[in-house]
C-alpha cells in the first residue's frame, strides 16, 4: 500500500525541452513526477535542478521492453493509489519536402510520434483508471495551419489529435479526461537542429530532386527558425499542461506560446486557397504551375 501523499505523474521526453520544463514545474510544485529519459546521464542532470521528488526513468516509447519495466516501476511505488497524470510529450520533429522524404524516416517519424504514445498509453491505462487520472499530448498548432514542408511532423500531430479525441470518447466512462496541448512558436534546443536537419534531407535528394525544392524548403526552414528564435519558453506549455492536469473542469485543448492563438484564427477564418496562398508566401515558393515543365 503506497502511503506517499503526492500526485504521482509520468511525463515522457523529459530531457530537454517541454517535456524537462513540464517535468521540473511538476516536481516544484508538489507532484512525484517520473521523467522519461533515454539516458541516465539525462536523468541525473534534470534531478540536480528541482528541490522536488523526481524519479528519472529509462524510458524509449519505441521500446517494449522499457515501456514494461517503467510501468511495473510506477505499478510498485503507486501501489492502490494509482497513477494521477501521464504528459506524452516525447517525439521528433521531421520536416521536408514529402517527395524527398525516405519512407523509413517518415515511419520512425508515426513510431514515435504516434505509435509510441499509444503504447504508452496502453501500459499505463490499469494505473489511470485506478486514480481516475489524466491524460495530456503534446500536439501542434501545425495540426491546424501546416505550411509546406512541414508535412512530416504536422501528420503524425494531427493523427494525435485524432487519437485523442477517440481516446477522450472512450475513457470518459471511467473518469479518465484527454486533453490535447498545442505549442506554437517555443524557444527550444530543437532550433539549433534545424540547420543540421535540412542538410540531412538534401543530402538524401537525387540533384534532381533538389532543384525541385531547395531553394523554397531552406527559405521556410529560415523563417520558422527565426519564428521560434523570438518564440515563447518551454514554461509555457509546461503551465498549459500543468492547468490541464489541476483544473476542475480541463479542457479538451489548450494552446500555448507565441503565435499559437494567432495561427489558429487564421486557420478557422481564411478560405483555404488563402491559407494555401498565405503558407507558400512565407515559404517564398514560385507562383502556382510555374514549374510544371520540371
Amino acid at each position: 500500500m503506497n502511503t506517499c501523499t503526492r500526485l504521482h505523474i509520468l511525463v515522457t521526453g523529459a530531457s530537454s525541452g517541454i517535456g524537462r520544463a513540464t517535468a521540473l514545474r511538476l516536481a516544484d510544485h508538489g507532484q512525484h513526477v517520473y521523467a522519461g529519459v533515454r539516458k541516465l546521464a539525462d536523468g541525473a542532470a534534470l534531478s540536480t535542478f528541482t528541490s522536488g521528488e523526481l524519479t528519472p526513468l529509462l524510458l524509449d516509447v519505441t521500446d517494449a521492453g522499457q515501456i514494461t519495466d517503467a510501468a511495473h516501476t510506477i505499478a510498485e511505488h503507486t501501489g492502490d493509489a494509482g497513477l494521477a497524470g501521464l504528459v506524452n510529450n516525447a517525439g521528433i520533429g521531421l520536416v521536408g519536402p514529402l517527395e524527398l522524404i525516405p519512407v523509413e524516416e517518415f515511419r520512425r517519424q508515426l513510431e514515435v510520434n504516434l505509435t509510441g504514445q499509444l503504447a504508452v498509453t496502453q501500459a499505463l491505462l490499469p494505473m489511470l483508471r485506478r486514480r481516475r487520472g489524466r491524460i495530456v499530448m503534446i500536439g501542434s498548432i501545425g495540426n491546424r495551419f501546416t505550411p509546406p514542408f512541414i508535412g512530416p511532423l504536422a501528420t503524425s500531430k494531427s493523427a494525435l489529435t485524432t487519437m485523442s479525441t477517440a481516446l477522450r470518447q472512450e475513457l470518459a466512462p471511467f473518469g479518465i479526461r484527454v486533453t490535447v496541448v498545442e505549442p506554437g512558436s517555443i524557444h527550444s534546443e530543437a532550433v539549433g537542429k534545424l540547420d543540421a536537419d535540412v542538410r540531412q534531407v538534401l543530402s538524401l535528394a537525387t540533384p534532381e530532386g533538389r532543384a525541385l525544392y531547395e531553394d523554397a524548403f531552406r527559405n521556410l526552414v529560415a523563417f520558422f527558425a527565426a519564428l521560434h528564435q523570438k518564440g515563447s519558453p518551454p514554461d509555457g506549455v509546461a503551465e498549459a499542461v500543468e492547468r490541464a492536469l489541476t483544473a476542475a473542469r480541463p479542457r479538451t485543448c489548450y494552446l500555448a506560446g507565441k503565435n499559437a492563438r494567432r495561427m489558429a484564427l487564421v486557420a478557422a477564418l481564411l478560405p483555404a486557397a488563402a491559407q494555401d496562398a498565405l503558407r507558400r508566401r512565407l515559404a517564398r515558393q514560385p507562383a502556382w504551375a510555374t514549374m510544371v515543365d520540371q
